[in-house]
């Protein structure tokens, strides 16, 4: 019998491993609790909205090179759609402003120099603050590295933050953001061009690593949840689930968990773990009138209101709100909070006072790790105890926040250290 790879999750994490295996030949199991795959990277059909949405907004940028690595994979390259220039829009409903910034394509930022290019009442020195992440401490968050206090802060540093970490500049960790941008806005506009999924995520992201994994005759099982793992000596020698099934894994199997850390402490228990329960609340809203999309920036970022990020897909306006538990938001009233959401939104989009002809609010409490300093230093390597068994997952110790980009990567070394 030929050795298999027994992948338990068929997230991000272990989609991008089971790939990499497949296109080296190896044999492979999938086991996925859910009924169906993608994890927190869901396309979906919405009843109420009669639209097929992502279950969360996802900004992926050019700079991420484990996504096009993947995507390239599995074949889904031309489902994502790049932006000619690294263009964001923002809004400030603090004092009715709106400006877009352009960042440059080399590596040297001259988009700073210039007024109408940078972030408006923000000097070029300000740019400079960000410096202070690159030598940050393990223990330092956002807030205490950089100091100023200035334009620069409200309208680049803190939305940055809860993006990438999802969670506030007081809380996140330095090094974590710094990780991000060492990879993405250190190098240019031309890394920071933003991707877009006209189909959604999943469709992108998901359907066509499982299109690809069937034609490698990868058999995938769902409803699968894994229960306890069975050590013997010093490796794994069976895999319990809860619908009592058991799979034995032979002296040249290897096993690979790409598992959030809730999932993974029930069967290993003895790990200390980050929490994964900072969450996030995702709005969504049909227009009436379509063509009130027509010429919207495909997304907005907004400043002093209780949304952070407006995306715009067809005649689909979805918002994020980032760190949602520390923003006392995960308990509201959705039919009290949508129609001010969408006040807000209409009001920083330019949208003339028009209705919605539907909405959904869709409230992910587990949506990433507490990045925090202290949760960071929790994260697990992939490597453990037992020689036959690695992790993956966007909370394993990737040195990137948990992102897309990280769960990606953490495939890519859970794979290379199953396959030697």
């Amino acid at each position: 019998m030929s050795a298999i790879v027994h992948i338990v999750g068929a997230g991000l994490a272990g989609l991008s491993a089971a790939t990499i295996l497949a296109e080296q030949g190896h044999s492979i199991r999938i086991y996925e609790a859910n009924p169906v795959a993608g994890g927190r990277v869901r396309t979906w059909y919405d009843a109420r909205l009669e639209r097929e949405i992502d279950n969360g907004n996802h900004l992926v940028l050019s700079g991420n090179t484990s996504v096009a690595r993947y995507l390239d994979r599995i074949g889904g390259a031309h489902l994502m759609e790049t932006a000619d220039t690294a263009s964001f829009a923002f809004a400030d409903l603090g004092d009715d402003t709106g400006w877009t910034v352009r960042m440059s394509d080399g590596f040297l930022p001259w988009w700073v120099l210039s007024p109408t290019l940078r972030i408006p009442t923000t000097p070029p020195n300000d740019n400079l603050a960000g410096f202070a992440l690159v030598g940050a401490a393990a223990d330092q968050t956002v807030s205490e590295a950089i100091h100023d206090r200035g334009p620069l802060w409200k309208r680049f540093w803190e939305p940055l933050t809860l993006a990438v970490l999802n969670t506030t500049p007081e809380r996140g960790s330095a090094r974590l953001l710094w990780a991000a941008m060492r990879e993405t806005f250190a190098l240019g506009g031309q890394k920071c061009r933003p991707m877009f999924a006209p189909k959604g995520l999943g469709s992108a992201l998901v359907e066509p690593a499982l299109r690809y994994l069937k034609e490698q005759r990868v058999h995938l099982r769902t409803r699968s949840a894994l229960k306890a793992i069975e050590p013997g000596s010093n490796r794994v020698r069976f895999l319990h689930f809860a619908d009592g099934q058991r799979a034995e894994v032979f002296p040249e199997d290897r096993v690979v968990l790409a598992l959030p850390p809730t999932r993974l402490s029930v069967v290993m228990p003895d790990q200390d773990l980050p929490k994964d329960d900072a969450g996030i609340l995702n709005a969504h809203f049909v227009l009436k009138d379509p063509s009130l999309a027509k010429d919207l920036p495909p997304v907005t970022g907004l400043v002093n209101t209780m949304t952070h990020w407006a995306f715009v897909r067809g005649d689909v306006i979805s918002l994020t709100i980032s760190a949602a538990d520390r923003l006392g938001l995960m308990e509201a009233d959705p039919e009290e909070l949508a129609p001010k959401l969408w006040d807000e939104t209409r009001r920083g989009l330019g949208i003339p006072d028009a209705r919605y002809a539907a909405w959904r609010i869709n409230k992910e409490r587990r949506a990433t790790i507490d990045q925090s300093p202290a949760e960071n230093s929790k994260r697990p390597d992939a490597k453990t105890a037992f020689t036959n068994l690695f992790l993956a997952g966007d909370a394993t110790n990737t040195g990137l926040p948990a992102t897309i980009e990280g769960a990606i990567r953490s495939g890519e070394v859970a794979a290379r250290l199953a396959a030697t």
